[in-house]
């Protein structure tokens, strides 16, 4: 039977512009949709802009707009860069809308009429020198739970917890860097304690029909916060404050996250509105729909603590499930403006990238686990033009030439005993394909996708059509290989079309035959006619992956710099001590040897024989070198994040040191060390040394 879903994304800040970062989730949950809609079900998508808090008031302050004008900007430039990298919500919202005006108030009175909600009078930490109450995130200081300094006033992004601003050590105003003063207010709360055991439901999957609301890592750190004790939530901000005013309480306003994801609420009620969709349906407290969040891991304590209690206590229905992904990095290292590559989703588009080769990046690296993503740009570069270009279009390409021109563009009526064999051991790869991407299991289908490709491009490569062209006897042959690869050809294309649809969607038409569901590409398409071919993707251009780097420089330059804490002593001793640079080590000079120290190295060339992922490592590679007369060597190298493809190193020279003393591991004896440069993780580059040079050689 077809399910009815209602998915969302976590609605993006409107502050400022999407980057690679914002970019993982969407993407994810986009492939996510369009492959449940290919296994025939019935799915809403919707998101909506995040556009309240004092941030987006100062912002807007800064700029010298109101509001509203500020954050309608925004908003045009977020649709623009979701529709670009064919993230395609049906509708696209702003919590600053009625229908979230009226959503975050039923809620809030039903929260409150329930005897939900607590007032009372809090000391909150205000700034004297700019005259306001300091949200969370305009605070900073030292973590109370792990001691790492310069923290947040609502979470740790070292060790996870949760806390109040007043409980910061060492506080300090983000605004003015002056120290905080604790100043009376009025709040309200959301008595989130009287939701415990509906969360411990809520856990177990009581409503879900047994399945795992999430992850079992993210259920477990959701149960740890349970099991420490869940603390009335402080869901009032005072004036002045961008919101909505809660309901009979002058001069206070819904703290950003209460009307925040209300947001995906008001977002499909706008749906509703405009298709004919009935929003009880889906969020009726007896609705048989699901819904699913997807959302980055450093909001699942809002997601899978606050947000179902909230719904619950509101007489509305429960998510189904939370999908949770990690942080991305770039090269190994968080984003940096510095070094380029903080990059904004629009520097991506103008320097000429195909946004879906993101896409495929992107999934080649994601599975069911928060896990955080590299965005290794040679590697990207690599697995594009090897996976997309080199393994798939390729089949095409080296095959649709022939049939138009010896059999009118029409495929083989039937196969022989040798290609029916062939086309039964690809189904029987493609089979569980729908299963993979429930799970979000990602980067298992296009591990399989390379796997087919390669067996494909194999077949192809034995049997050169291009010689049996040649031959007018073979004519019968040929046809049969050519059929063949370009049915395989397209059954690769109906296992991509949720990951790189706008691609599949020029193979659709070459090959004259719509793919509308996982199914419908097992067709061997027995004398069907196809168009003439024309190429579906051009290799990436190291050269435009450049040009984005440069521009990411240029366009968003040195960051300002943070307010200055105020000086004081810690009031413990668990502050860690601020780490060095990690640029220090550039500007030092290097210390200087002897000739006769250099001379203990011995330096050879080797070829690489072997190169092979190390079981049980994430950071190895184990390297087997033709050494000359030293004989072979085994050599284990953490370089495993600069070279994911490690079986194109084989053939290669490389330098290493022959006269290291071998060290034995736990998987093997490592004997010697092979040189690189740069400065680690992706960042390395094997040294090279000309063809000429033979196994064994000197380096001198």
């Amino acid at each position: 039977m077809s399910r009815r879903l209602l998915v969302t994304n976590a609605l993006p800040y409107a502050n400022g512009p999407l980057h690679m970062g914002h970019l993982l989730g969407y993407i994810q949950a986009d492939i996510w949709v369009r492959a449940q809609r290919m296994m025939g079900n019935d799915v809403a998508y919707v998101c909506a802009d995040d556009a309240h808090g004092t941030p987006i008031m100062l912002a807007a302050e800064k700029a010298g707009m109101t509001p509203e004008a500020f954050i309608a900007g925004i908003r045009v430039g977020h649709e623009a860069d979701f529709a670009a990298f064919g993230v395609a919500f049906d509708h696209y919202h702003s919590t600053h809308s009625d229908e979230n005006r009226e959503l975050a108030s039923l809620i809030y009175t039903r929260l409150r009429d329930g005897g939900y909600i607590a007032k009372r009078s809090i000391q909150q930490l205000f700034d004297p020198e700019k005259q306001m109450f300091l949200p969370d995130r305009y605070i900073k200081g030292t973590c109370p739970k792990c001691g790492t300094p310069d923290q947040y006033g609502d979470n740790c992004e070292n060790c996870g917890a949760t806390y109040a601003p007043t409980d910061l050590i060492n506080p300090y105003s983000v605004m003015s860097g002056a120290t905080p003063m604790l100043k009376d207010s009025e709040h309200y709360f959301f008595e989130l304690g009287k939701f415990e055991n509906l969360l411990r439901d809520w856990f177990a999957g009581k409503y879900s029909n047994g399945r795992p609301v999430a992850n079992a890592g993210v259920a477990a750190k959701l149960r740890e916060w349970l099991d420490g004790g869940l603390k009335d939530w402080d869901i009032s901000r005072d004036a002045p404050y961008f919101g909505f005013p809660i309901p009979d309480a002058p001069g206070k306003f819904f703290y950003v996250w209460l009307d925040a994801p209300v947001g995906y609420l008001a977002s499909f009620k706008a749906l509703c509105d405009r298709t004919g969709l009935k929003f009880d349906d889906y969020l009726g407290a007896d609705s048989s729909a699901e819904i699913h969040h997807f959302i980055g891991k450093d909001i699942i304590n809002f997601h899978g603590l606050f947000w179902p209690a909230m719904l619950h206590g509101a007489n509305l229905r429960t998510p189904t499930a939370l999908h949770v992904n990690g942080y991305l990095t770039v090269n190994g290292a968080k984003m940096s403006k510095s070094r380029g590559t903080f990059i904004q989703a629009r520097t991506y588009l103008d320097a000429g990238l195909n946004p879906e080769y993101l896409r495929y990046y992107f999934a080649s690296l994601l599975n069911d686990t928060p896990v955080d993503v590299d965005l290794d740009l040679k590697a990207f570069e690599e697995r594009v033009n090897s996976h997309l270009v080199g393994k798939w279009v390729n089949i095409a390409s080296r095959t649709a030439g022939f049939v138009h021109k010896f059999f009118d563009g029409r495929l083989a009526n039937e196969y022989d005993a040798k290609h029916t064999a062939l086309w039964r051991d690809l189904l029987a790869h493609y089979e569980g394909i729908e299963a993979l991407y429930e799970g979000g299991e990602f980067a298992e289908l296009t591990r399989r996708f390379v796997l087919m490709a390669d067996l494909i491009n194999g077949h192809i490569a034995e049997k050169a059509p291009w010689a049996m062209a040649k031959d007018e006897a073979r004519r019968a042959e040929l046809h049969q290989v050519c059929s063949f690869a370009l049915a395989a050809f397209r059954l690769l294309a109906g296992m991509l079309k949720p990951i790189v649809p706008a691609t599949v969607a020029a193979a659709e038409q070459f090959l004259a035959a719509p793919i509308a569901n996982f199914a419908e590409a097992r067709s061997a398409l027995h004398g069907h006619a196809i168009h003439a071919f024309e190429p579906l993707l051009a290799r990436l251009d190291p050269k435009l992956v450049e040009t984005m780097i440069e521009a990411s420089k240029e366009s968003l330059g040195a960051a300002a710099p943070a307010a200055e804490p105020p000086k004081k002593k810690p009031m413990n001793d668990t502050a860690k001590p601020a780490a060095a640079p990690a640029e220090a080590h550039a500007t030092t000079t290097p210390a200087t040897i002897a000739i006769d120290d250099f001379a203990k190295l011995d330096l050879r060339v080797g070829k690489v024989l072997a190169c092979e992922f190390v079981e049980g490592s994430d950071k190895l590679l184990r390297f087997e070198l033709d050494a000359g007369d030293l004989g072979k060597r085994q050599i284990f190298s953490g370089i495993r994040a600069a070279y994911g493809e490690p079986e194109k190193l084989v053939g290669r020279n490389v330098v290493f040191i022959a006269n290291l003393a071998p060290r034995k591991m736990r998987f093997g004896l490592s004997e010697g060390m092979i040189l690189s440069a740069g400065d680690g993780g992706s960042d390395l580059f094997l040294l090279d040394a000309d063809q000429g040079a033979k196994p064994g050689a000197t380096v001198r």
